[in-house]
């Protein structure tokens, strides 16, 4: 008896944690949904740390030190005050239906994708299509981020402030010395950092 009940016990803790996957599946995309009106009353850097909190992910504006990560203690001020220079998005929830978020943003230097579940090729290649971001981001790191392939790497090349790109832990790179030389090519200041394995 106590083995069936064990048995029992074991099926409903499995169907409860298979129900919960669509549901977040479905906050997370909510989470991710672009409101054109807040970015209009807002500005959008303000909408950007918005989107990036309410995903887990953090920011740290222009004069700061540290990043911020709650987001009811984000900066209050005059519209267009603080501007985001950097983002770390490691745990995040962040997916490229978000992404239209970082289209206003000209001030961000840096951006982290570590361990997001979300993060894949069209999410890198939007990065890389923004002009205002071609244009600023200096450093980026990608790491375990197993729906990243040499497409989306390749993708940054039109970073052309790019100089520092950390790849790690990224088993969707089939061709990475093929890929690297392909970026350094386009980018010779860029320096890759490897840590790929074999």
């Amino acid at each position: 008896m106590r083995v069936l009940s064990r048995a029992v016990k074991a099926a409903a803790v499995s169907y409860r944690v298979q129900s919960c996957r669509p549901f977040w599946g479905w906050l997370n995309a909510v989470f991710n949904r672009v409101d054109h009106e807040r970015i209009k009353a807002v500005g959008p850097d303000r909408a950007a740390a918005e989107w990036l909190l309410r995903c887990g992910a953090r920011v740290r504006f222009q004069g700061f030190e540290k990043f911020h990560l709650d987001y009811n203690a984000l900066p209050t001020g005059p519209l267009g005050r603080y501007k985001i220079e950097a983002i770390d998005a490691t745990e995040s929830c962040i997916m490229h239906k978000g992404f239209e978020h970082l289209d206003g943003l000209k001030h961000l230097e840096e951006i982290k994708l570590n361990k997001c579940i979300y993060i894949e090729d069209s999410c890198l290649e939007r990065i890389s299509s923004i002009e205002n971001l071609q244009n600023s981001i200096c450093l980026m790191e990608v790491v375990s981020c197993g729906n990243v392939t040499d497409k989306g790497i390749i993708a940054l090349h039109k970073l052309k402030k790019l100089q520092y790109l950390f790849l790690s832990d990224l088993p969707g790179l089939e061709d990475k010395e093929t890929t690297v030389q392909r970026l350094k090519t386009a980018l010779p200041k860029l320096d890759v950092d490897l840590d790929l394995g074999n």
